[in-house]
């Protein structure tokens, strides 16, 4: 396996837009896309939802770090699940082959895009709300982001020409 840093990794809580800002990146950056939470229902055959169900949180988080580890792309956009910071080895991995941008949401705008974290299939880690939720995570994203991009309730057209011009001038490193 290669370990050239081609990939452009998104990470960041549920309803941060990691999906949607990143088809559209990868668009504009003629890369690939893969969203790894669309990996992990093909290879199970069945929604996050059920997964987390079926395997709790600690069973759920053990498959997507597996999964995660797997995904070895060149040049694509990668948007990670929301709870794939729990996940050490796949990090360790995504910092080889990547990039690791840190889609920073503020919590109240988190709140109002969310909705059901059951019906999201959000891990939950022993947590009750988003707000607990985003305490638990957010110094995990800090830790493995290269870089943070805080996102201002800006539309997506906005922040993807922002990361876009931070990656042509170098600032987000990618090999060309």
């Amino acid at each position: 396996m290669s370990t050239e840093k081609s990939n452009i990794i998104l990470i960041g809580m549920p309803g941060c837009g990691k999906s949607t800002v990143g088809v559209v990146l990868a668009k504009k950056l003629g890369y690939g896309f893969i969203d790894s939470d669309l990996v992990i229902q093909e290879k199970y055959g069945n929604t996050l939802e059920k997964l987390i169900d079926k395997y709790k949180d600690a069973g759920f988080i053990k498959l997507e770090n597996d999964v995660n580890c797997s995904i070895a792309p060149q040049k694509t956009v990668i948007a990670t699940g929301g709870s794939v910071v729990y996940g050490e080895e796949a990090m360790k991995h995504f910092k080889e082959i990547g990039t690791l941008i840190y889609l920073e949401v503020q919590e109240q705008e988190l709140e109002e895009r969310l909705g059901s974290l059951k019906e999201r299939g959000v891990v939950a880690n022993g947590r009750n709300t988003i707000k607990e939720i985003f305490e638990d995570r957010k110094r995990l994203y800090e830790k493995y982001a290269d870089i943070t991009f805080r996102q201002n309730g800006e539309i997506l057209y906005k922040t993807v020409e922002r990361l876009y011009s931070l990656i042509k001038e170098g600032k987000i490193n990618t090999v060309e």
